[in-house]
């Protein structure tokens, strides 16, 4: 259970939520509390009447109220063009729907902000309706983000990332901010890609052929297939484009048109809706039980 800090609003004191603590709180208090005690009645009933763990959705004084123990989650995704085939909001589409999977599981032991759809796309650019945030803007406005949350008194911070082109500028942002808070021993900053938590999804069904994270490839296609199928045009006839080998194990700089002169990376004529939740489900399954880690740390251990 997540430590809660007594608060004080006017002269009454309860502990910080999550709900079901508050809730504990209010229903031991409510004949003896003070007239005083408005706001914390206020707040009480909002919650109990709109259940949910997403920043947007939640009063100042309800975000107030919250353990700075909880893990915050900062989803980051893109606009950018995802071949011919799907529309420019499929990153941020997907890790949206993951998110929100994770986040109704984990429901009072995380705090979710909105998803933030402008990413690192300079690579992509080639492509009519790719929007982006050049590498060191965006490592910018990472930092932003993390250090208002620090500001706020938040100690675990997740930038879960659903772009592959805000992996290099994530993880320099949130070394960033570590060195500028060096100092401090309670800090718990991470990144982590949806992707990237080790599912094999082709060992629970065999017809999957990619066995990395495409671009508007067999994976990503599914999972549009799976929730929104109305946005996905004709992928069926759309030609393979083989990821290649540009010196690996090293690294090559790339832009799109380098590898793909029609934007897409992969096999999206194999996907199938079917294919899509099996993906949706493992990747949520990852995430969830990696943000169990995250929520378990002892608030100093280098290890989780």
């Amino acid at each position: 259970m997540i430590p809660h800090v007594p608060m004080v609003i006017g002269q009454a004191q309860f502990p910080t939520r999550p709900e079901n603590v508050l809730s504990s709180w209010y229903v031991q208090h409510q004949e003896t509390q003070p007239p005083n005690c408005f706001l914390a009645r206020k707040v009480f009933f909002f919650q109990k009447s709109h259940p949910t763990m997403k920043l947007a959705e939640l009063s100042s004084p309800a975000i107030d109220l919250l353990s700075r123990d909880i893990p915050v989650v900062v989803p980051i995704a893109a606009i950018e063009q995802h071949g011919q085939h799907l529309p420019v909001w499929t990153d941020s589409l997907l890790l949206g729907e993951i998110t929100d999977r994770v986040e109704r599981n984990l429901k009072e032991k995380i705090l979710v902000t909105p998803l933030m759809w402008l990413g690192n796309s300079d690579h992509h650019l080639d492509f009519c309706g790719t929007l982006s945030a050049s590498g060191r803007t965006y490592l910018d406005i990472l930092n932003d983000l993390v250090e208002n949350l620090i500001f706020h008194g938040f100690k675990r911070i997740v930038l879960l990332n659903g772009h592959g082109g805000n992996d290099v500028p994530a993880k320099q942002a949130i070394f960033e901010v570590r060195q500028r808070h060096r100092a401090r021993k309670d800090l718990l900053l991470l990144m982590t890609t949806y992707w990237g938590l080790g599912t094999e999804p082709w060992k629970d069904d065999p017809t999957i052929e990619q066995r990395d994270m495409g671009h508007a490839c067999e994976w990503e296609t599914s999972m549009v297939l799976a929730i929104r199928p109305d946005l996905v045009v004709d992928h069926k006839n759309v030609p393979v484009v083989e990821p290649g080998n540009a010196f690996r194990t090293g690294y090559r700089a790339w832009t799109t048109k380098d590898r793909s002169s029609i934007g897409h990376i992969g096999w999206p004529h194999l996907a199938s809706k079917e294919k899509g939740e099996l993906l949706l489900n493992a990747f949520a399954v990852d995430v969830e039980r990696w943000l169990a880690r995250v929520v378990a740390w002892n608030g100093s251990s280098w290890d989780g």
